[in-house]
């Protein structure tokens, strides 16, 4: 009887273990190509709003990449913050990652767009995706891009094996206007690549939807981020209100199918266009388009449900 006890208890420890270990496996891996610093200090509110979800996923990179001014120094920035906020953060889950292994995965990339027709330079933030890929090969690796895809253009030309497990979200628009060159390079000389191009469905972010009284773009911030412990105050000083153009890609993650980008999801839902079997991009359907923009309507009829998401979460900082 004893014995058939301790096998009966090694059994239940075995099977939480595995739960355990299927629950973080499931953890989206990502690594976040960001000109935070920069001209647009939206992205700054992206990573507010990243770092409130941290625990969601398997942060591998937070790189800095170009346009202009922005600098790994300013991801730093985003950490100091949430540092400060942690301990709050951590009485809701113990998985948040620390403030310290966050510093040692951001890195710096590319300072400048690519200046021909190949990229001809790697740098550091380029080949610390490269090398995250490879130590990642039985997973999905997505990156998100939410500046210029330099570095993700450099990581792909001096490595193209990395493409069997890269995932590409794209914020392209302004940013591809930035370095037209590196996105031409991928697009003309990568046809096989996992890529959502989203070009004018992020506008949905703060674009239309309902933005009745707390749903407002300012009136939102006032309410549910202004107060809100030290990430809420860095988001309050760099804007007063919601864009977010690059939070598409988080929340394209936090609900839905991320294989399937043809499905619903926080994020948006996108289209092929026959240009390869793994690109996607905006929806055309003339009942998607928001404000002359295609595609934002599949992100801005979800707004209640992720606005009223994320100000649980910052309530956690009050």
């Amino acid at each position: 009887m004893k014995s058939f006890i301790f096998k009966f208890i090694i059994l239940s420890i075995c099977i939480i273990l595995g739960n355990f270990q299927i629950t973080i496996a499931q953890k989206p891996k990502i690594i976040v190509s960001t000109d935070i610093g920069g001209s647009d200090p939206d992205d700054f509110q992206s990573m507010v709003h990243l770092l409130v979800y941290a625990d969601k996923f398997d942060i591998l990179g937070l790189i800095s990449s170009p346009p202009h001014d922005g600098r790994v120094v300013h991801i730093f920035e985003a950490i100091d913050a949430y540092e400060k906020d942690y301990p709050k953060l951590q009485v809701q889950n113990k998985t948040f990652p620390e403030p310290d292994y966050l510093r040692k995965v951001s890195k710096q990339g590319a300072t400048e767009p690519q200046s021909s027709e190949i990229p001809e330079n790697l740098s550091e933030g380029a080949a610390f995706i490269i090398s995250q890929i490879r130590d990642h090969p039985d997973s999905p690796v997505y990156v998100l891009v939410w500046g210029s895809i330099t570095d993700v253009a450099q990581a792909v030309h001096h490595d193209p094996s990395i493409k069997k497990n890269l995932r590409i979200y794209s914020i392209g628009s302004w940013n591809t206007d930035q370095d037209p060159n590196s996105r031409k390079y991928l697009f003309r000389n990568h046809q096989d690549l996992w890529w959502i191009e989203n070009n004018t469905t992020f506008r949905g972010m703060y674009m239309g939807g309902d933005q009745s009284g707390d749903y407002g773009n300012i009136s939102f911030v006032k309410k549910h981020i202004k107060g809100h412990g030290f990430l809420g105050g860095l988001f309050w000083e760099q804007k007063k209100d919601i864009k977010m153009g690059d939070t598409p890609s988080v929340l394209y993650l936090l609900h839905g199918d991320p294989e399937n980008p043809e499905s619903e999801s926080w994020g948006g839902s996108f289209v092929k266009t026959g240009y390869g079997s793994n690109y996607w991009t905006d929806n055309p359907d003339p009942t998607m388009v928001e404000n002359n923009r295609p595609g934002a309507k599949t992100v801005n009829k979800w707004r209640n449900e992720f606005l009223d998401d994320w100000s649980r979460r910052m309530d956690w900082l009050k």
